[in-house]
Protein backbone atom coordinates (compact mmCIF):
# COMPACT_ATOMS: atom_id res chain seq x y z
CA UNK A 1 0.00 0.00 0.00
CA UNK A 2 1.64 3.25 -1.16
CA UNK A 3 3.03 5.79 1.92
CA UNK A 4 0.12 8.33 1.63
CA UNK A 5 -2.94 5.58 1.98
CA UNK A 6 -3.74 3.87 5.40
CA UNK A 7 -6.05 0.83 5.28
CA UNK A 8 -9.02 -0.02 7.49
CA UNK A 9 -7.40 -2.20 10.72
CA UNK A 10 -9.72 -5.43 11.38
CA UNK A 11 -7.68 -6.00 14.70
CA UNK A 12 -8.34 -2.80 16.61
CA UNK A 13 -8.15 -3.43 20.25
CA UNK A 14 -8.73 -1.19 22.98
CA UNK A 15 -5.69 -0.11 25.11
CA UNK A 16 -5.11 1.97 28.28
CA UNK A 17 -2.41 4.81 28.00
CA UNK A 18 -1.70 8.54 28.84
CA UNK A 19 -2.58 11.41 27.19
CA UNK A 20 0.29 12.30 25.27
CA UNK A 21 1.43 15.44 23.21
CA UNK A 22 3.79 15.38 20.37
CA UNK A 23 5.70 18.61 19.46
CA UNK A 24 4.67 20.90 15.64
CA UNK A 25 6.74 20.51 13.42
CA UNK A 26 6.13 24.23 12.53
CA UNK A 27 6.86 27.47 13.25
CA UNK A 28 4.11 30.01 14.11
CA UNK A 29 0.50 29.63 15.12
CA UNK A 30 -0.11 25.88 16.28
CA UNK A 31 -3.41 24.13 16.14
CA UNK A 32 -4.01 21.25 18.39
CA UNK A 33 -5.65 18.01 17.69
CA UNK A 34 -6.78 15.17 19.44
CA UNK A 35 -6.68 11.74 17.93
CA UNK A 36 -8.71 8.92 19.54
CA UNK A 37 -7.57 5.84 17.74
CA UNK A 38 -6.46 2.40 19.51
CA UNK A 39 -4.79 1.20 16.70
CA UNK A 40 -1.13 2.45 17.35
CA UNK A 41 0.05 1.97 13.19
CA UNK A 42 -2.78 3.82 12.57
CA UNK A 43 -1.93 6.72 15.21
CA UNK A 44 1.54 6.86 14.20
CA UNK A 45 1.20 7.75 11.19
CA UNK A 46 -1.85 10.25 11.45
CA UNK A 47 0.17 11.86 14.01
CA UNK A 48 3.06 11.50 11.51
CA UNK A 49 1.10 13.36 9.15
CA UNK A 50 -0.65 15.97 10.82
CA UNK A 51 3.25 16.82 12.69
CA UNK A 52 4.56 17.20 9.32
CA UNK A 53 1.78 19.64 8.03
CA UNK A 54 2.54 21.42 11.11
CA UNK A 55 -0.26 20.66 13.71
CA UNK A 56 0.39 19.91 16.99
CA UNK A 57 -0.92 16.75 18.07
CA UNK A 58 -2.07 14.79 21.04
CA UNK A 59 -3.34 11.48 21.50
CA UNK A 60 -6.37 10.35 23.95
CA UNK A 61 -7.69 6.89 25.10
CA UNK A 62 -11.32 5.97 23.17
CA UNK A 63 -14.37 5.91 25.00
CA UNK A 64 -13.09 6.07 28.40
CA UNK A 65 -13.83 9.60 30.45
CA UNK A 66 -11.58 12.00 28.11
CA UNK A 67 -10.05 14.57 30.32
CA UNK A 68 -11.52 17.91 29.69
CA UNK A 69 -9.41 19.92 27.50
CA UNK A 70 -9.15 22.92 24.94
CA UNK A 71 -8.35 21.63 21.33
CA UNK A 72 -9.28 23.07 17.70
CA UNK A 73 -9.98 19.74 15.99
CA UNK A 74 -10.67 15.98 17.46
CA UNK A 75 -10.48 12.86 15.10
CA UNK A 76 -12.18 9.37 16.35
CA UNK A 77 -11.71 6.24 15.01
CA UNK A 78 -14.66 4.48 15.34
CA UNK A 79 -14.41 0.68 14.76
CA UNK A 80 -18.04 -0.13 14.75
CA UNK A 81 -19.78 3.18 14.12
CA UNK A 82 -23.46 1.76 14.39
CA UNK A 83 -23.00 0.37 17.60
CA UNK A 84 -21.16 2.46 20.04
CA UNK A 85 -20.24 5.17 17.79
CA UNK A 86 -22.87 7.85 19.01
CA UNK A 87 -21.58 6.59 23.14
CA UNK A 88 -17.99 7.48 22.36
CA UNK A 89 -18.82 10.84 20.27
CA UNK A 90 -21.16 12.25 23.11
CA UNK A 91 -18.31 11.50 25.61
CA UNK A 92 -15.56 12.88 22.83
CA UNK A 93 -17.72 15.77 22.69
CA UNK A 94 -18.61 16.30 26.56
CA UNK A 95 -14.78 16.51 27.19
CA UNK A 96 -14.37 18.81 24.14
CA UNK A 97 -17.55 20.89 23.93
CA UNK A 98 -17.70 23.11 20.88
CA UNK A 99 -14.99 21.54 18.82
CA UNK A 100 -15.04 20.51 15.55
CA UNK A 101 -14.68 16.44 15.20
CA UNK A 102 -13.77 13.76 12.38
CA UNK A 103 -14.99 11.08 12.74
CA UNK A 104 -12.94 8.33 10.53
CA UNK A 105 -13.91 3.99 10.32
CA UNK A 106 -12.99 1.27 7.70
CA UNK A 107 -17.09 0.73 8.18
CA UNK A 108 -17.98 4.38 6.24
CA UNK A 109 -17.93 3.72 2.14
CA UNK A 110 -15.21 5.30 0.66
CA UNK A 111 -18.23 7.46 -1.65
CA UNK A 112 -20.21 8.70 1.25
CA UNK A 113 -21.14 12.05 1.87
CA UNK A 114 -18.68 13.83 4.19
CA UNK A 115 -21.62 15.77 6.48
CA UNK A 116 -24.67 13.59 5.30
CA UNK A 117 -26.71 11.15 7.60
CA UNK A 118 -24.31 9.51 9.44
CA UNK A 119 -22.41 12.30 10.40
CA UNK A 120 -25.57 13.74 11.71
CA UNK A 121 -26.42 10.77 13.53
CA UNK A 122 -22.76 10.33 15.01
CA UNK A 123 -23.04 13.90 15.55
CA UNK A 124 -19.84 15.07 14.24
CA UNK A 125 -18.82 17.58 11.40
CA UNK A 126 -17.35 14.92 8.89
CA UNK A 127 -16.78 11.19 7.96
CA UNK A 128 -14.19 10.17 6.09
CA UNK A 129 -13.54 6.62 5.35
CA UNK A 130 -10.47 4.17 5.88
CA UNK A 131 -8.20 3.97 3.79
CA UNK A 132 -6.97 7.02 4.05
CA UNK A 133 -5.43 9.18 1.96
CA UNK A 134 -3.51 11.65 3.10
CA UNK A 135 -4.14 15.00 0.91
CA UNK A 136 -7.84 13.82 1.80
CA UNK A 137 -7.42 13.60 5.47
CA UNK A 138 -5.25 17.34 5.41
CA UNK A 139 -8.02 18.95 2.95
CA UNK A 140 -10.19 17.94 5.91
CA UNK A 141 -8.49 18.92 8.46
CA UNK A 142 -7.46 22.62 6.89
CA UNK A 143 -11.69 23.40 5.63
CA UNK A 144 -12.39 22.98 9.35
CA UNK A 145 -9.52 24.68 11.20
CA UNK A 146 -7.18 26.22 8.47
CA UNK A 147 -3.41 26.25 8.02
CA UNK A 148 -1.09 26.50 10.72
CA UNK A 149 1.10 29.84 10.18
Amino acid sequence: MPADTLGPDANQVPTQRAVGTEPCVGVGTRLDIMIYEEDHLTRTLLREWLNEAGYRVRTGVMCAAPPISSVDLVIVSLYMPKLAGARCVGMIRAAHPGTPVIAISGQFHSGLSAAGAIAQTLGVQKVIAKPLVRSELLEAVRAMIGKTA
